[in-house]
């Protein structure tokens, strides 16, 4: 059990440590609508993260070729979604301009849109799954039980929600140091650039 334990963790933090476009919108959002909605849109990128740990888990190798035919048009509604998103906070700041703060989006409307492009990521089904694949591939006969799967989801998903709300108190932090308007209308151009050139990238990895 505490293999499961440790390899949930590891698979948890494998997956959310590294900071692409969601992770940047995430600290964008948090410095623009506070903690509250942060760490709601936080824990929607750790749901979508823990759906995918419980579908690998209970799928194990049927998952690989379900999801391969549909791994390339799910990347790039992702990458199209966030570039919407980049798009959209950019002409709100430029309509708003830098005297008047634009409502932002409440706690359940922030969940629901990391939720959903999370779980346009196939790769991190495949992610999770190959770990679980591994796993049962070098200890033959040992695989885990219900009990042990479930704790290995549940690791991944603490894991990879204490990464995402760490990087929402970061954004947090950064909203209270921005206390002028045009640090603000900067600063929410400047995520826009980034977020808009991480989704391009993604794009540009499945021409």
């Amino acid at each position: 059990m505490n293999g499961e334990l440790v390899a949930g963790l590891l698979a948890g933090y494998g997956i959310a440590v590294p900071v692409g476009a969601v992770g940047a919108y995430l600290v964008a959002l948090t410095a623009r609508a506070g903690l509250r909605t942060g760490a709601c849109a936080a824990l929607g990128v750790a749901t979508a993260d823990g759906l995918y740990a419980l579908l690998a888990a209970a799928g194990g190798a049927g998952l690989a070729p379900l999801l391969a035919p549909v791994a390339g048009p799910l990347r790039i509604a992702s990458a199209l979604v966030l570039l919407a998103l980049a798009v959209r906070t950019a002409v709100t700041a430029l309509r708003t301009g830098p005297g008047v703060d634009a409502a932002p989006p409440g706690p359940a409307r922030a969940y629901g849109t990391l939720l959903g492009i999370t779980l346009m990521n196939p790769l991190t089904v495949l992610y999770f799954a190959a770990l679980v694949l591994g796993r049962q591939d070098t200890a033959p006969g040992t695989a885990p039980g219900t009990a042990g799967r479930a704790v290995f989801v549940a690791a991944a998903f603490a894991a990879s929600a204490s990464w995402q709300l760490l990087l929402a108190s970061g954004g947090a932090l950064l909203g209270r140091a921005l206390t002028g308007p045009r640090a603000r209308l900067l600063t929410a151009l400047a995520s826009a650039a980034v977020i808009g050139g991480l989704a391009v990238r993604l794009l540009a990895g499945t021409a």
